[in-house]
């Protein structure tokens, strides 16, 4: 699950600051594969998978497909092209019939990368200030900032601390001109790197530039990150016309815009007139990103033209720019979850809370080695969900009785990118969209323990998305609930409108969804791991992973075997619309 919506929702991160404050995964473009540093897991040994859905199955399955010999499986990257591989060969044991490009189980999913021209530059108060040194071009992040920055001159006006809601420039001064602020104030009093920003950036979205000067707080890490390609479908529009171009540049080049310290200025203040030219080339990625596509035909003549779709998401984040040692890294990560009470939308910590956490690391190793760790294996995000597809589709396979309807399993890429390969999918459908009845999607299903968030345990499931297009469909999941062995405790508190998580328009049914085919997201929800090193299958829970795979299995059985379509009694979205939870 990325960490908020690319296309459809304007902020791609729900603010920008929940990328400048995130401990790890990557939002940035693929690039060349370093050596990665393994955690050493120990996988199950090898054995005949069974016909239906098994926790050994399942613990088999996905120790392969999180390997760290699939390097993380980010879209564009031998990794993922593993990791497709993987899927691909695993649905032609299972006999399905491929539904990708030309008679193949792939559709390929034509990504670019837009990395900043380095030859970009701004000149500001007669000093030319270089790409990379004196500021950074921030991705546009879904549409939140513009592409390119181009002006034989702009003035430049100080706004203030960026996130100071007390202190705003007149809607008429704002239009044209390069907007610099000063870096926001974190918990402990100081600047930082670390904000909440979004309504600031709407209100100066008719900028030529919003300049942050922030980049002498940023870790080295995060801002080679930002420095990182953007990734889009080719062809596609990465950001707004007209809205401003975001900029992290120093304190120095601010002086540099502005004239004077920002301790001298009044809000409002004018400085020198800005000119420059800034903007990205477009680049191939390292290797194809690619859905994969297969379908079990359905055993109704009159139906087998109708599918139900079942989709989890191939692709994850890679490898990190530098190994850390595991076992410390989590047991860090697990007492920050405690102290934010196993929810995600918990209280961030103060400075002196993350302070305060000590780990033992003589203790953690005492049994073993240090583990040098640099691959984000994506056991849960999203390995549960794709391999719990392939356990769905061998579980249809060896059915004694096929379904009415055919069952479309469609694995799909660059999901952590913003949706890319849904979006693909289903603008250029490998079969008609006004065939597919339904979604079912699985998006991390391998944890939701009491340790991994709050309420969590043996029955805990979320459901987002169920009653928002049918209510016939939330009513199916329900009373289909009620028939499992151990029915599971669902919750909808992360489906509220309006939910801060914007749950609904973060994974891959939210691309069905647009185009008016009711969804499912089944999720067993985050956890201490997410978008982290540790996100390995070790720390799986693979019987309440079966119990999930069990019950999608079962409604999806029951959607195809109805007698009619599953009804839409809900507003169909614009599918090129925004998204709203």
């Amino acid at each position: 699950m990325p960490l908020s919506r690319h296309r459809h929702t304007p902020a791609l991160l729900a603010t920008l600051g929940s990328l400048l404050v995130g401990c790890g995964g990557h939002s940035h473009a693929p690039a060349p594969n370093p050596t990665p540093a393994s955690s050493a897991t120990s996988a199950p040994a090898p054995k005949r998978n069974g016909p239906g859905i098994s926790a050994a199955d399942l613990r088999q399955r996905l120790f392969a497909f999180s390997d760290d010999s699939m390097l993380g499986r980010e879209a564009g990257t031998i990794g993922n092209v593993k990791g497709t591989d993987y899927i691909a060969a695993e649905a032609a044991k299972l006999g399905l019939t491929p539904a990708g490009d030309n008679g193949t189980f792939f559709q390929t999913v034509p990504l670019v990368l837009h990395q900043t021209d380095p030859a970009s530059k701004i000149l500001a108060g007669g000093t030319t200030l270089v790409v990379g040194q004196d500021f950074i071009l921030l991705p546009t992040f879904g549409g939140l900032f513009g592409t390119s920055f181009a002006s034989p001159g702009a003035e430049a006006i100080y706004g203030g601390r960026f996130g100071d809601s007390t202190q705003s420039l007149p809607a008429g001064s704002i239009a044209g001109k390069v907007i610099v602020f000063d870096a926001p104030i974190g918990p402990d009093g100081k600047p930082t790197g670390a904000f909440r920003g979004r309504a600031t950036l709407d209100r100066y979205s008719s900028a030529a530039a919003i300049a942050i000067a922030m980049l002498n707080y940023l870790p080295p890490a995060m801002s080679k990150r930002l420095s990182q390609p953007q990734v889009s479908v080719g062809g596609a529009d990465v950001g707004i016309s007209g809205h401003a171009v975001g900029l992290v540049i120093t304190q120095q080049a601010a002086v540099r815009m502005l004239g004077a310290p920002f301790s001298n200025l009044q809000v409002g203040q004018s400085g020198h007139t800005i000119s420059g030219d800034v903007h990205t080339n477009d680049l191939p990625t390292a290797a194809p990103a690619r859905n994969v596509v297969a379908i079990l035909p359905g055993s109704d003549s009159t139906l087998a033209g109708e599918f139900v779709a079942i989709g989890g998401h191939n692709d994850h984040l890679g490898i990190d720019d530098h190994a850390s040692d595991h076992d410390s890294a989590r047991a860090a990560l697990t007492a920050r979850w405690r102290m934010r009470g196993l929810d995600p939308e918990g209280p961030q910590l103060t400075a002196a809370q993350i302070a305060s956490i000590h780990i033992n690391v003589d203790s953690l190793h005492r049994g073993h080695p240090a583990r040098r760790d640099s691959v984000f294996n994506g056991a849960d995000d999203d390995g549960s969900g794709a391999i719990s597809v392939l356990e769905l589709a061998q579980a249809f396979s060896n059915a004694k009785v096929r379904p009415r309807r055919s069952i479309l399993f469609v694995w799909h890429t660059g999901e952590e990118k913003g949706l890319l390969g849904s979006a693909y999918f289903t603008d250029n459908p490998t079969v008609p969209r006004d065939s597919i009845v339904a979604q079912l999607n699985m998006d991390m299903v391998g944890r939701g323990g009491a340790a991994d968030i709050k309420g969590g345990g043996p029955t805990y499931l979320e459901l987002v998305g169920s009653r928002r297009l049918s209510t016939e469909l939330g009513d199916i999941v329900e009373a289909v609930n009620k028939t499992e062995p151990m029915p599971f405790h669902f919750d909808y508190q992360f489906d509220a409108n309006g939910h801060p998580e914007n749950i609904y328009c973060r994974s891959d049914h939210y691309e069905y969804a647009r185009y008016g085919i009711p969804i499912v997201f089944f999720t067993t929800g985050l956890h201490q791991d997410y978008h982290q090193i540790t996100d390995e299958p070790q720390y799986i829970d693979y019987d309440h992973m079966a119990r999930v795979d069990h019950l999608v299995y079962d409604v999806a059985l029951r959607l195809a075997n109805l007698d009619h379509r599953v009804l839409v009694d809900k507003p169909k979205p614009d599918p090129h619309g925004q998204c709203r939870q």
